[in-house]
This record gives C-alpha cells, sequence and structure tokens, in this order.
C-alpha cells in the first residue's frame, strides 16, 4: 500500500513564501520543515503538493499578508478554485485500497494555511502618510483558528464527506509532532 500525504506548497517550495526577516523563527520553521519531508521520504510516503492561493494571486513580491484581509469571497472563491483538482485526487487516492491518505499538512502562523494558529489584525489601507503605521503593523498577533485557505479546504472536506477520512494537521516549530508524527 502507498502511503500519500498531502502538504502546503512552501514545505517544498519556500521561494513561494512572502519574504521573512526573524532569523530565528526561519531557522526553527526551516530545520522541521527539513526533518518532516526528509522523515517522509525515508519511509516512502508520496508527497503531493497543495497551490499557493497567495502566490497565485499576487506572485512573489508579495506585502505580508493577515487572515483578515484574505475572508474575502474573491480569496475564498480563488481558494476553492485551485483546490477543486486536489479534493478529486484525495477522492480517487481514498477510493483505491492500494493507498492510503496519511493525511493534510498546513503551516500554522501563515494567513492562508494556519491549521490551529493564524495571524490577524486590523490591517487595509495605505501605508503612504498613514499615522501609527507601526503600532498597526505590531497589532499582529497568532489566534488560534484556521488560515483561510485550509478554512476552505476544511469546508470542501466536509461537502464531499470526507472530513472523517482526512486528518489536518500543521508543521509549527513551537509543536513538531502535530506533523512528525503523520510520517514516522
Amino acid at each position: 500500500m502507498k502511503k500519500i500525504i498531502f502538504v502546503s506548497h512552501c514545505i517544498l517550495n519556500t521561494a513561494s513564501k512572502v519574504v521573512l526577516y526573524n532569523q530565528r523563527e526561519i531557522d526553527a520553521e526551516e530545520a522541521l520543515r527539513l526533518k518532516f519531508v526528509s522523515t517522509a521520504l525515508n519511509n516512502g510516503i508520496q508527497i503531493v503538493q497543495l497551490p499557493c492561493p497567495e502566490f497565485t494571486l499576487y506572485g512573489s513580491r508579495r506585502w505580508g499578508h493577515v487572515s483578515n484581509q484574505f475572508d474575502n469571497p474573491f480569496f475564498r472563491q480563488h481558494s476553492r478554485k485551485i483546490l477543486e483538482p486536489f479534493i478529486q485526487q484525495l477522492k480517487e487516492y481514498l477510493s483505491n485500497d492500494s493507498f492510503q491518505v496519511l493525511g493534510i499538512v498546513g503551516i500554522d502562523g501563515s494567513p492562508s494555511c494556519g491549521v490551529d494558529y493564524t495571524c490577524e489584525a486590523d490591517w487595509y489601507g495605505s501605508f503612504e502618510g498613514r499615522h501609527g503605521l507601526q503600532e498597526t503593523l505590531d497589532s499582529a498577533r497568532l489566534v488560534n483558528r484556521k488560515g483561510i485557505f485550509m478554512d476552505v479546504l476544511t469546508e470542501m472536506l466536509k461537502e464531499e464527506h470526507l472530513d472523517d477520512k482526512v486528518t489536518v494537521r500543521s508543521l509549527y516549530a513551537g509543536e513538531p509532532d502535530k506533523c512528525l508524527d503523520l510520517v514516522r
């Protein structure tokens, strides 16, 4: 039986991520990412890469965002559109006894792919001439809820009656076993 895991795009392609500047956080996530991917590959697990909704909408030269900015009908529709072929793949793998779908792994902290944690703030408007810009930027916080892409994905799993068959977990340096337990 072939084991398969679906992962957020940037787990396999970090070039798609928003440029980060906190080196300690970068190093912690990178160490876990490498451990997760190498463990999966060493255990013969096939990896399916989900699309990145931020990259497919805004490209590589985008600003960082918070989930509040993506919680709109346009971003949700885009997410649904790019997830549809992956829901079909999941259904096919789950219908065949030759495969075992281990789950889906997102990236906690992401405004799109957070599973247990996402970042939120009341961000909008232009930076130019904005009073209290630093206070606005500093208002971003990690909250216990899904990012918008993962929220749409879990809605689609429920609609297709797959939510009880597919585990959704996250890669998060602060809680490494959440993802590593799926591939050990």
